[in-house]
């Protein structure tokens, strides 16, 4: 590795839009973070990585992002190792029970939000002088086309409150580093053959939906240094970067 190497994390590595970012971050030079919960998942991507590319590395770390604290431990190993992030992708998150808001518990409404919102929230707050130090920090939240639906859909509602306040966490954050290098986007996959849509839709065929694989080159180009908007969003279903509107 060199000192020119990007640094990537990725969470929720081991599987879906995750596992396809990290092997395609992998493939462009990149040294990878993979965050995952599972140690074993994390090492089969970790010999997917070195047999598409010898010499590729990455660094597993089984982490469970409810676990908050380990977040801050885990910016301040990176900071220990390499002293600066390049790039940031916030990937992982919780589907919920969909349900009618008033058959929610406490412990579901709080553990959705502890993954989906401060957990992302954690990892800004540790790893933003890290992103700092790079030349060109890049970070990407995924969120879900029902956080913003104008038919909002009933039964979504606590998953979609919790990417809604994702949203606006990752558009404050690109106000707050519009004047440095720091470039920070939004990603709505939409449709896609995952686990989690696997989950929420479980009479779709999983044939008929984009792979993880088709997403990550575009997801390639919103993280590049050379990438130059920043507080948007890009909708894979329509390939286009959207502006945020205020209401008419």
């Amino acid at each position: 590795m060199t000192d020119q190497t990007r640094i990537a994390l990725v969470t929720g590595a081991s599987r879906g839009i995750g596992r396809a970012a990290a092997l395609a971050l992998a493939a462009e030079g990149a040294h990878v973070i993979a965050v995952a919960r599972t140690q074993g998942a994390l090492e089969a991507l970790d010999d997917e990585i070195r047999a598409a590319r010898p010499d590729a590395s990455a660094t597993l770390v089984p982490l469970d992002l409810a676990d908050h604290d380990a977040l801050d431990r885990l910016g301040r190993s990176i900071y220990d190792r390499w002293g600066r992030l390049d790039v940031l992708l916030g990937n992982a998150g919780m589907l919920g029970p969909l349900s009618p808001l008033p058959h929610i518990s406490p412990k579901a409404f709080a553990d959705v939000f502890s993954v989906n919102v401060m957990a992302n929230w954690r990892l800004i707050r540790s790893l933003d002088p890290l992103l700092r130090a790079a030349p060109a920090g890049r970070v990407a939240f995924v969120t879900s086309g029902v956080a913003n639906r104008a038919d909002t859909r009933a039964y979504w509602g606590l998953y979609a409150a919790s990417k809604a306040a994702l949203d606006l966490l990752a558009r404050t954050y690109a106000a707050e580093t519009v004047t440095t290098a720091i470039k920070v986007m939004l990603v709505n996959p939409g449709k896609m053959r995952t686990r989690m849509r696997a989950a929420a839709m479980p009479g779709e065929d999983p044939e008929t939906l984009p792979t993880p694989e088709e997403l990550a080159p575009k997801l390639m180009r919103l993280l590049a240094p050379e990438w130059g908007e920043t507080g948007k969003l890009y909708d894979f279903p329509c390939d286009k970067v959207l502006s945020f509107r205020d209401p008419e």
